[in-house]
């Protein structure tokens, strides 16, 4: 690390450089002849067709800067969500709206929390403000309202929740998410990322739209990469009071979503069919893996999102690190997790027939080798 005395060079703030980048999942696999790409929680189906018609549209006239303030796309989230599209401000992806929170909410000093294997971006955020990242244990890797009560401090100014979370997919009720509001103090920001609450079937969620319609300190972040298909065009959004919304815009790149990714989006609230389909394919699949993967002896974390949560037996052999590699090495690409604190799990995205098929026979094989 380079000193911060030394003025030979440009010196960033203090605190950054002790910032561990974030490493997505591995894209490919040396020497597979098919790859399964099963690392980031994409969706198995692909896209909607009209979202695909959308974005060829767009390329006869990439010339034209998008709209500033994607009211398009505002409109069409509201409307498919029954909200209002001025307490709604799109993003580059739900990240942007993530990090613009953390910046324009947390000073040096401040301190701001989010759960023990919660995504791992909200540290990163929270470390890039200046502020101080307060990591909460989880029971049962769940998210713990008390333990996260307990952690407010005069210093909180953000709560960070994923709900459902990512990697372990676990949720908890909408009566829990209450309470955890009810006890912090008005000045704290709770924010609730619901990136995955469309594949959610429990009767005691809510992604968070009527808390926050209640509330002065609540907003909720949601993604287009994940239902619908749209990771490669990066589209979030957030819905949330009038004046945290007016913090953002301030704040916010001037065309910080492009023209393809405003009309993807738009097609793809319109597309409700597609969406059906990918929560039946889901719902299929999710529930076959859960059913599977324990008859090979492998423990997996109960999980309401798209993807499963892996856990390795505790010999060195059969380890969580040599099965990615033999899984790697046959095309299938899961997701090593020991950044979120598993270092004996893999994250296994739903996947089509074949590849979910494909990793389970792969992984029985692994185990009896």
């Amino acid at each position: 690390m380079t000193k911060a005395t030394d003025l030979s060079r440009p010196q960033p703030r203090a605190g950054i450089l002790d910032i561990e980048a974030y490493v997505p999942g591995k894209s490919g696999a040396h020497g597979a002849a098919k790859v399964h790409k099963l690392s980031s929680n994409e969706n198995p189906l692909g896209s909607s067709p009209q979202v695909v018609a959308a974005v060829r549209d767009v390329a006869d006239r990439l010339e034209f800067y998008p709209d500033g303030a994607a009211t398009r796309l505002r409109e069409a989230i509201g409307q498919a969500h029954g909200l209002n599209p001025a307490n709604i401000v799109c993003s580059n992806g739900s990240d942007e709206v993530l990090g613009l929170l953390a910046q324009a909410y947390l000073s040096a000093g401040d301190e701001a929390i989010f759960t023990e294997h919660g995504f791992l971006v909200y540290k990163i955020y929270i470390q890039a403000a200046g502020a101080v990242p307060v990591s909460v244990k989880e029971t049962q890797e769940r998210a713990d309202v008390d333990a996260i009560l307990a952690a407010v401090t005069a210093k909180t100014k953000i709560v960070f929740l994923a709900n459902p979370n990512n990697p372990t997919g676990t949720y908890i009720p909408f009566e829990e998410v209450r309470r955890l509001h009810a006890g912090l103090p008005a000045h704290v920001l709770l924010v609730l990322d619901a990136a995955y609450a469309e594949y959610v079937r429990r009767n005691d969620y809510e992604a968070g739209v009527e808390l926050v319609g209640n509330a002065q300190n609540v907003v909720m972040t949601r993604t287009f990469s994940k239902i619908h298909g749209l990771g490669g065009l990066r589209i979030g959004w957030m819905y949330a009071p009038a004046h945290v919304i007016d913090v953002i815009n301030r704040m916010r790149g001037p065309f910080n979503v492009n023209a393809a990714a405003i009309e993807a989006g738009v097609a793809a609230m319109k597309d409700r069919a597609h969406v059906e389909r990918t929560v039946v394919h889901n719902d299929r699949w999710l529930a076959w893996l859960n059913e599977e993967l324990p008859k090979l002896g492998l423990r997996v974390t109960p999980s309401v999102g798209n993807f499963v949560l892996v856990h390795f037996p505790a010999d060195e052999k059969h380890s969580a690190a040599n099965a990615d590699a033999w899984l790697s090495q046959r095309g299938f690409i899961l997701r090593r997790v020991a950044a979120y604190g598993f270092p004996n799990a893999l994250r296994m995205t739903v996947g089509t027939e074949e590849a979910n098929r494909g990793v389970v026979s792969a992984l029985a094989e692994f185990l009896k080798s």
